[in-house]
């Protein structure tokens, strides 16, 4: 089989070193796709989880509309959370995100992983790396309060 072209894959794997306990580190990753979700310009994007096995990750605009995210595929707290479905993406796509945690005397090693196959769009290419940098840092930010 022939290796899709570029476009049609993403791949972004990231890692940090947070001084806090897992568990402390998993909170702040729940807490993060709610509430704290602000990854473009500091606007509230009103993100809800339901942290449970199939549960949702959409972005609730009010009166029962809304942008379905994903669904939570695996959740092992303080260890592990995936989520599949097609993200920020309206068009046919499917992503995967993988937060996993690993802790060694309080300090917590967060390695993040984005993969994604469709006809990714170009901006969405370009600005989900810087996207998802911001999001870790924020998350790093509120497990160190």
């Amino acid at each position: 089989m022939d290796k899709l072209p570029d476009s049609f894959v993403l791949n972004i794997q990231k890692e940090l070193q947070i001084n806090a306990p897992a568990q402390i580190v998993f909170d702040a990753i729940i807490e993060e796709s709610t509430a704290g979700f602000r990854p473009n310009d500091g606007a509230d994007m009103n993100m809800r989880l339901e942290p449970w096995p199939g549960g949702r990750w959409y972005r609730d605009l009010g009166n029962n509309t809304g942008h379905l995210w994903g669904h939570v595929q695996v959740i092992k707290p303080p260890k592990i959370l995936e989520i599949c479905g097609p993200m920020f993406m309206s068009y046919p796509v499917a992503s995967h995100l993988q937060y996993r945690l690993t802790e060694n005397a309080g300090v917590t090693t967060l390695s993040f992983s984005h993969r994604a196959f469709g006809e990714i769009a170009k901006e969405h290419r370009d600005g989900v790396t810087e996207g998802w940098g911001k999001i870790l840092n924020q998350i790093k930010a509120r497990a160190t309060r």
